[in-house]
């Protein structure tokens, strides 16, 4: 596995992006696009660009390897400007409350009216359409609805829900995977698409293992109950467990355990003696250390894995191994940044980014120049394959 600059010729190279979406779904998403070799210029606000700019270390994550374009949409100047843009660009990603967009003119009617081909994704929380589609929420308020936190509701899971936005990034992600079906339907009917985006809706698609039984009064699976599955105390930190369904699985784990008398229990069997068994997992792994049970579940066929703090994330061989860290080497005002790469490797070779986190509007004057073009030099109207990106800095 090789990672490297790739120059721009990434897969997605030739594509223009325009992100107006701030805070945390679009900017993820337009990150993953970057990687793999997307031009994408941030519109930002003037006045204080993206709201995350207070958390500079998380704005950082998610927007190194892009372009700032600071552009008032409320002006006529800036709507102007904006959709001088549009006219060279393949993607026009926006994260507002539905119905802002057209309020300020920039609806998407207008936007492909100006450039037919352009892909529109709109991230919002509940959708552009539906009685929820104004309602203000957070991370927490869509897991609710997508009945991620059912448990809670039967008392049987306690205490403060996981910082990960899951809501977020499932959206990004539906997102990502929306955008680039979208430009592939491009390439056969000529025409861009509006891609609706609804963090909810992302939610319940994900909830359909759990959500699909109960609507038709089946039980559900019930894996979580399995005393294999689950996170353990070792003498020294946690340590995973993920058997699951599988005997193939349990057996050697008792092997291990000295519980050889429950070895040949069946899934079913298990989770009907699942507070005894969990115990006797607990006392056994709380013995020795977490590296020491790791190895030896490890070498017996196992699934097994410690659980690393944020620190030890970055000293884990594996990630080491996969070059998931990466850094940014130094320019003239900005020293050297480690970051985390995109995930995907294509023939072998994953992406490094190569552009620091931009200041507030650090782009814009070379990005407006670069985006008066002589009447039909229009980027997105060139056939796939012969895009034209905005010059790079």
């Amino acid at each position: 596995m090789t990672v490297t600059d790739n120059g721009g010729r990434g897969p997605l190279s030739g594509m223009v992006v325009l992100s107006l979406a701030e805070q945390y779904p679009g900017p993820y998403a337009t990150l993953l696009m970057a990687d793999m070799g997307a031009d994408v210029i941030l519109v930002e606000r003037p006045a204080g660009g993206d709201p995350a700019r207070q958390f500079p270390a998380f704005y950082e994550a998610l927007n190194r390897n892009k372009r700032s374009v600071a552009l008032d949409l409320k002006s006529a100047e800036g709507r102007k400007a904006l959709l001088r843009l549009v006219r060279t660009a393949d993607v026009l990603l926006e994260g507002y409350r539905p119905g802002t967009m057209g309020r300020l003119g920039l609806g998407p009617d207008v936007l492909q009216e100006v450039n037919p081909r352009l892909v529109i994704a709109s991230i919002s929380g509940f959708g552009q359409d539906g009685p929820y589609r104004d309602r203000p929420a957070h991370d927490l308020s869509y897991m609710a609805t997508a009945g991620m936190l059912h448990e809670y509701v039967s008392g049987e899971r306690t205490g403060p829900v996981g910082q990960l936005a899951i809501g977020d990034l499932s959206s990004a992600m539906f997102a990502t995977v929306g955008v680039l079906a979208a430009l592939l339907q491009r390439a056969s009917t000529g025409k861009g698409a509006h891609v609706d985006v609804s963090m909810t809706d992302g939610l319940v698609s994900w909830m359909s293992t759990q959500l699909v039984p109960v609507l038709n009064g089946e039980p559900l699976a019930g894996i979580e109950r399995e005393p294999g599955y689950g996170l353990y105390r070792a003498s020294d930190g946690l340590i995973s467990l993920s058997v699951a369904h599988e005997d193939w699985f349990w057996r050697p784990l008792c092997e291990v355990l000295g519980m050889q008398d429950v070895a040949a229990l069946a899934g079913p069997e298990r989770i009907a003696r699942e507070d005894e068994l969990r115990s006797r997992i607990g006392k056994e792994l709380a013995t020795r250390t977490r590296d020491e049970w790791v190895a030896v579940l490890d070498a017996a066929g196992v699934p097994v894995g410690p659980v690393h703090t944020l620190e030890e994330v970055g000293d884990d061989p594996h990630v080491q191994a996969r070059g998931l860290l990466v850094d940014i080497p130094p320019d003239d005002v900005r020293p050297r940044r480690r970051h985390v790469r995109q995930p995907l490797l294509f023939d072998g070779v994953a992406a490094a980014p190569t552009r620091h986190v931009p200041a507030l509007g650090e782009h814009t004057d070379e990005v407006l120049a670069a985006a008066e073009e002589p009447a039909g030099a229009q980027g997105s109207g060139a056939p796939d394959g012969a895009l034209r990106p905005v010059a790079g800095s």
